[in-house]
């Protein structure tokens, strides 16, 4: 027996373990159909022992994986939804999307990944992002408690409706099944294909840099983003962006369009805008 078949017995043999439910342990049983508990631990540990036997059979190439991946980044769709952007304390953070490592796992092959809500009470939720690399046995969990509350105003509501508790779980859940992802992908893999979305966006390509800048310009504005607003942040002339400012402002728009930012965090109101403001204010 392989030294990978042993590793994925000792896999298999913890899950049983974990998802096994003890006659008596000071849990409350009442409230907890067994006969459902135990359907389920048995049913997670053969989709488990499936997993590991299709990797184990259909191993990855990682220079077909590597291709496919630098294939799939120079496609315009897929570059322009690889990263997001969002202020704090004054700077700019930005970083790939989950889009972005959601597609990277496809081609890289065998990677389990997901979010699990593993129970909910009164006012908030635990929740389970992870991603478990079923070749080399990697794996990165992250448990964690998300309240359900939303940010509004600078102040925290809770929320009361499923669908609101639903959306707000998944959101941030998401976030962490992203950093899962990219976490267990080699660096150099993740690198090379963060290199190559940015030089699709940059414009190594047919169409110049300035014809996707105007196109930039035009989906902003269906935002309610005017170029004059943009170019008071960019402090000159859109035409002279530079192909760093253009990646950069397309990770704004995605944040912006995505609601994971407001206009206002990125861009000062118009003037107009100021003034009917304070006028109706009585300022």
């Amino acid at each position: 027996m392989s030294k990978t078949e042993n590793e994925q017995i000792e896999v298999v043999d913890r899950l049983e373990e974990a998802v096994s439910v003890p006659a008596s342990g000071g849990l409350p049983t009442d409230k907890i159909n067994q006969g459902t508990v135990a359907i389920e631990a048995s049913r997670a540990v053969a989709e488990a022992q499936g997993k590991l036997l299709i990797a184990k059979r259909f191993p990855r190439d990682e220079v077909a994986a590597y291709a496919k991946a630098i294939q799939a980044c120079q496609r315009k769709s897929m570059a322009k939804r690889a990263f997001y952007a969002y202020p704090r304390a004054g700077k700019t953070v930005e970083g790939p999307t989950i889009r972005f490592a959601e597609e990277l796992a496809r081609c890289w092959g065998n990677i389990d990944y997901g979010i699990k809500e593993l129970s909910q009470d009164e006012g908030k939720s635990e929740l389970q992002a992870y991603a478990w690399d079923l070749e080399t046995n990697a794996q990165s969990v992250q448990n964690f408690t998300n309240p359900h509350q939303r940010e509004v105003d600078k102040k925290m509501v809770s929320l009361s409706s499923q669908r609101d508790i639903y959306e707000n779980n998944a959101n941030m859940a998401t976030r962490r099944m992203r950093a899962r992802i990219l976490a267990i992908l080699p660096a150099w893999y993740v690198d090379g294909c963060i290199a190559e979305c940015k030089k699709t966006l940059a414009g190594d390509n047919e169409e110049p840099l300035i014809d996707r800048v105007k196109k930039m310009i035009v989906q902003f504005a269906k935002l309610g983003v005017t170029q004059e607003q943009i170019e008071r942040r960019l402090k000159r002339k859109v035409d002279t962006m530079t192909a760093e400012d253009f990646v950069e402002y397309i990770g704004i728009f995605n944040a912006i369009r995505g609601g994971e930012s407001k206009i206002s965090e990125w861009f000062a109101a118009e003037p107009e805008a100021k003034e009917l403001t304070a006028a109706l204010k009585g300022e």
